[in-house]
């Protein structure tokens, strides 16, 4: 069973179209190939993320993402960091490598390539949603 994190931008992109970030989540929430990683810093991230005022121009935002939120709480295993990093500038990036060093997590799905610009942190690969999807996911 492959391990993964999702950045907090996956999640946003999976409630907004269909594309790849969708696609992996629905994944997660109805396969049982992948088991999710996350930390009580990421739900909170997650949750402060996805109740944004900015959201709710799109239909029915909100009462999906609680919905997808608490799937997430149900379908994953949490893990507590015991180590803090300060490798890349935003802080929020930071504490998914540490959650990836806890979890030994075999990828962390993001879209962010402004932050993270290597490809590999210890044993976690650093992907792109679709190439997680083309290459790992549909395996």
């Amino acid at each position: 069973m492959q391990k993964i994190i999702l950045d907090t931008n996956v999640l946003v992109s999976s409630l907004i179209q269909r594309s790849y970030p969708y696609q992996i989540v629905v994944e997660i929430l109805t396969g049982n190939k992948i088991e999710l990683c996350i930390s009580d810093a990421l739900m909170l991230e997650y949750y402060e993320v996805l109740n944004r005022r900015k959201f709710s121009k799109y239909p029915d935002f909100l009462l999906r993402a609680e919905l997808l939120l608490a799937d997430i709480e149900r379908k994953s295993i949490s893990f507590r960091p015991q180590i803090k990093l300060d490798i890349i500038s935003d802080a929020a990036d930071n504490r998914l490598l540490e959650l990836a060093t806890e979890s030994n997590a075999d990828f962390l799905v993001s879209g962010n390539t402004n932050d993270f610009t290597m490809q590999r942190y210890n044993n976690t690969e650093i992907i792109s949603p679709k190439d997680y999807y083309e290459n790992f996911l549909r395996r």
